[in-house]
Order: C-alpha cells, then sequence, then structure tokens
C-alpha cells in the first residue's frame, strides 16, 4: 500500500512539473507572437509613413512622363491608393511576397500597371492595409495615384471566392482595377476564401501643373 502511494506521489508530481513546463512554454509563445505582430504593426506604420512623405512631395511635369509606364523593380513604389469613405490610403508597390504584402499593398505582376490598358490588381492583408474593405460598397470611388498621374475608379462589384479563382486576375478589354485580400476580415488562422473588389475607370487626371 505504501509504495503505491509514493508512485501516486510521483506521478501527481510529475504531472506538476509537466503542467508548469506547458504553462511557461505556452506563455513564452504568447509573449513572442505578442512582440511579433507588434513589431509588424510598427513597421508597416513606419514604412507607410516614410514612403507617404516622400511620394506626395515627388512632383513631375506631366509632359515629361513617358507614355507608358515606366519599368519598376521588386519592392519598388508604385503610387498610392486611397479609399476617401473608408479612409483608406496606402502605398502601393511591386510585387506580392510576404515581406511586401506586411508593410504596403502590392501590385501582383502578373497584371497590368496603371496607365496600362488592362486590368491592374492589387493585393493586401485583410488584418492590415485592407482591413476597411470589408465596409466597400458599388459606387465608392477608388484613387489610384503614381508619381505623374491619378486614376479614378468606380467600384461596380464584390465577391467572395476560392483562392483557386485567378480568372479575377485575367486580362481585361477595359481599364479596370481589381482588389483582392483574404476572407473572412476576423477568420483566426488562414483564410480559406478571397474576397475580391472590382472597379472600373471613369477618369484620368495628370496630378503634376504642366511647366511652361
Amino acid at each position: 500500500m505504501r509504495a503505491n502511494i509514493v508512485v501516486s506521489q510521483d506521478a501527481q508530481e510529475l504531472t506538476r512539473r509537466a503542467l508548469r513546463a506547458a504553462s511557461r512554454t505556452l506563455l513564452v509563445a504568447g509573449i513572442m507572437a505578442l512582440s511579433y505582430a507588434g513589431y509588424a504593426v510598427m513597421d508597416r506604420y513606419w514604412f507607410q509613413s516614410a514612403e507617404t512623405a516622400k511620394f506626395e512631395t515627388v512632383s513631375v511635369p506631366a509632359e515629361l512622363s513617358p507614355v507608358e509606364p515606366a519599368p519598376v523593380t521588386e519592392g519598388g513604389v508604385i503610387g498610392e491608393i486611397e479609399v476617401p469613405r473608408l479612409g483608406l490610403k496606402a502605398i502601393v508597390v511591386q510585387g506580392d511576397s510576404e515581406k511586401l504584402l506586411r508593410r504596403a499593398v502590392g501590385h501582383l505582376p502578373e497584371t497590368a500597371l496603371p496607365g496600362e490598358t488592362g486590368n491592374v490588381a492589387l493585393a493586401a492583408h485583410r488584418d492590415g492595409l485592407f482591413r476597411p474593405l470589408r465596409n466597400i460598397l458599388p459606387g465608392d470611388t477608388i484613387t489610384l495615384k503614381t508619381p505623374d498621374r491619378e486614376f479614378q475608379y468606380q467600384v461596380e462589384w464584390t465577391a467572395v471566392v476560392p483562392p483557386t479563382a485567378v480568372r479575377v486576375l485575367q486580362p481585361t478589354l477595359e481599364p479596370t482595377l481589381t482588389l483582392v485580400t483574404c476572407f473572412p476580415f476576423y477568420y483566426v488562422g488562414a483564410a480559406p476564401e478571397r474576397f475580391i473588389v472590382r472597379a472600373r475607370k471613369t477618369a484620368t487626371e495628370t496630378t503634376a501643373p504642366l511647366a511652361h
């Protein structure tokens, strides 16, 4: 009987130690996750602030800008997107790698550039810069600015599609804008679907005054 009691106490002590170790591991993991999330938010904020300040102080005379958009390197700033009604305003860069999408809205390289005829596709995280898209409505205005042009778009429709629905990225005959983010917006983990916003171009304006 005494031997059974000793074994039982040893088992209980081992269980307590295992629980304490598991608790410490979970605590450390939680702290690391929160630290990374905080770093990601601050990194995005610093990048957006610095690049917005640089972008909005550059002015290129319209008659000196090329007819076709100049090639943009991976990670290079293309312009700035704004949805006034939603308070969404963000720098757009070339590329859609995870590193770039943590900091900015990414232009999908296989799609048209602003100023080209076709489908300009932009992507961003649902828990980051594209979170406001959960409230977007048909008829909303989207502005896409490059250093020498300003393009106005009007939202035509939104849709929820599977990740395999690459048809939304296919070229179009008319100048269009497609925004892509994960869905549902408040889903924990890897979201199973994609939220799509399709808009058509309504106007193009120069953003820099003509030189005399």
